[in-house]
């Protein structure tokens, strides 16, 4: 079978290079980071959230959950519009959308207020990361969707560190509640990017039929590359939120008792993502997606089990290799829908992330469950079942079809 590759118009060549320039790239990058800079951040600072709202773990996690879950429900439709009105617009007003919950949060007085906000905010978050991965689809083709799918990956871990680390040491400094007034404002300054620095749409072809876009939503229902992408999305972050929700609150109990700043500390970890995603984009054009997911999925679950570790140092090479085969895994996971998926990739990259964050929000859900039934030991155990699944799904389910991109 082979790949199905976007159409290309002829007057757009400059846009098809195998070597974007450095300019688009980092614009791509910077966007994903302003994307995820919001969604994690309350991470850092849910044993703080537990003490001044009175908070359970389970409650403590929806917090987390409450935004994965907006964003599942949302993503489908935000690629429907998309697919109707177009990409760069929806990615500005996305972003603008996104910096107002953000202000709110500081204002909340008790954890329903909060838990609305953080809801408001994955709202906001499909219209940037859906259409972003349908924009890249459009306008490139070859190796350079796996490496514009690289730096948007890299970009949301950067994000992904950034907004936890940020928050936690924003709490102790002015307090969390001016920290997400100050996270607000950076989000404005992405909007600012998106329109000094996106180019705009060259082959979009606008599609208002919604009788059409359900028409693609059952063809995609049969697709075994988009199936397969949204299974593989749910185990992907089940994972990560289950693991770096409540490893948190592993953290901040005896023996480590890590305040909240020592807790942003170890999102460091993150960091490697930026490493390993540029180099994993090399990988999976050499050696194909499917293959690069079943390795990483191995590698996430040594991760995971390193982590019962008593150590601190050792816990954190846990979460170090655990979230470098993560991102490997998302990495293969969108180039694999964006090579492959010929149309309606706005409304495949919809489904993809309804999957994702529906995974997310189950993963707060169950691994909250799991952490206050026999704490962290019992919630790596629930983890490494998910990760199993996922490994399942990638033997069985991915066909092997990029071996080379270009």
């Amino acid at each position: 079978m082979s790949n199905h590759q976007p159409t290309i118009n002829p007057q757009n060549q400059h846009q098809t290079s195998d070597n974007p320039s450095f300019l688009l790239k980092l614009t791509i990058g910077l966007i994903g980071s302003f994307a995820f800079l919001q969604v994690y951040s309350i991470q850092a600072i849910l044993p703080i959230i537990m003490q001044d709202f009175l908070a359970s773990e389970t409650q403590a996690g929806m917090t987390v959950g409450a935004t994965v879950l907006a964003i599942a429900i949302i993503s489908p439709f935000m690629g429907m519009l998309s697919d109707a009105i177009g990409r760069k617009n929806v990615i500005l007003a996305g972003l603008v959308a996104l910096g107002v919950p953000t202000v709110l949060l500081g204002f909340a007085q008790n954890l329903t207020t909060l838990t609305f906000f953080r809801f408001l905010q994955g709202l906001a978050v499909p219209a940037i990361t859906v259409v972003l991965i349908a924009y890249v689809g459009e306008e490139f083709r070859g190796k350079t969707v796996a490496k514009l799918m690289s730096f948007y990956v890299s970009g949301t871990v950067l994000g992904g560190f950034m907004g936890r680390f940020l928050m936690g040491h924003f709490e102790p400094w002015i307090g969390w509640r001016a920290g997400y007034w100050v996270m607000g404002a950076l989000t404005l300054i992405g909007a600012t990017l998106v329109w000094w620095q996106l180019p705009k749409s060259k082959n979009f072809i606008a599609n208002p039929n919604f009788s059409s876009s359900i028409a693609i939503l059952k063809q995609h229902a049969k697709n075994r590359y988009v199936v397969t992408a949204c299974l593989l999305g749910f185990c992907v972050l089940f994972s990560l939120v289950g693991c770096f929700t409540f490893i948190n609150l592993h953290l901040s109990e005896s023996p480590y008792q890590l305040s909240s700043a020592g807790l942003a500390n170890i999102f460091s970890v993150y960091l490697i993502g930026m490493v390993i995603t540029p180099i994993a984009s090399n990988l999976i054009a050499q050696f194909g997606a499917a293959r690069m997911v079943r390795v990483a999925i191995v590698l996430s679950m040594i991760g995971v089990l390193i982590t019962l570790s008593a150590p601190l140092w050792l816990i954190v090479v846990g979460l170090t290799v655990m979230s470098s085969g993560v991102f490997i895994t998302q990495s293969a996971t969108i180039t694999y829908i964006a090579v492959n998926v010929k149309q309606g990739r706005s409304l495949a990259s919809g489904l993809y992330y309804m999957f994702y964050y529906l995974g997310g929000t189950v993963g707060a859900w169950v691994c909250g469950l799991a952490y206050m039934q026999g704490k962290w030991k019992t919630t790596v155990w629930t983890l490494l079942i998910l990760q199993i699944l996922a490994l399942a799904i990638a033997v069985f389910g991915m066909v092997k079809t990029i071996k080379k991109l270009g």
